[in-house]
């Protein structure tokens, strides 16, 4: 496991890569499911990660080059689950925060953030907190 400047050593996660298309994001709820389980997050919880994963793929998705790879990954810290997905695009656009899309991720998730690297990867953010609740924290 690499160790990433100033987060804690014991912080564990999980790495999942797959081709940038539809067909295999139930591979991605699967995992989410299973991973938040296992951080005993409630069923509603686990629900709405499942749900909140499938949303940023799919935004992700649309703008993603045709063949390329989508990795997401699970960050389990303490009570937490931080997962990020990200996918070389097209044009490098961070998601637009006025849609939609980005509505329903902010409700089922804690907190979400948009990056876009030097390389016009665009990674979407989420963290949920077990027992938060809906919405932001």
């Amino acid at each position: 496991m690499s160790q990433i400047a100033g987060e804690p050593a014991t912080q564990d996660f999980v790495e999942v890569r797959l081709p940038a298309a539809g067909a295999y994001l139930s591979v991605l709820r699967t995992a989410t499911a299973g991973l938040a389980a296992r951080l005993d997050f409630t069923l509603d919880e686990i629900e709405d990660l499942r749900i909140a994963v499938d949303e940023a793929c799919a935004i992700l998705l649309q703008q993603a080059v045709p063949g390329s790879v989508l990795s997401c990954v699970f960050r389990l810290i303490d009570d937490s689950l931080e997962v990020t997905v990200s996918a070389p695009t097209t044009d490098g656009r961070a998601p637009e925060r006025d849609t939609f899309a980005w509505t329903v991720l902010s409700a089922l998730a804690g907190k979400v953030e948009a990056t876009v690297e030097e390389d016009r990867t665009v990674c979407i953010s989420l963290y949920k907190q077990r027992g938060a609740g809906p919405g932001p924290a």
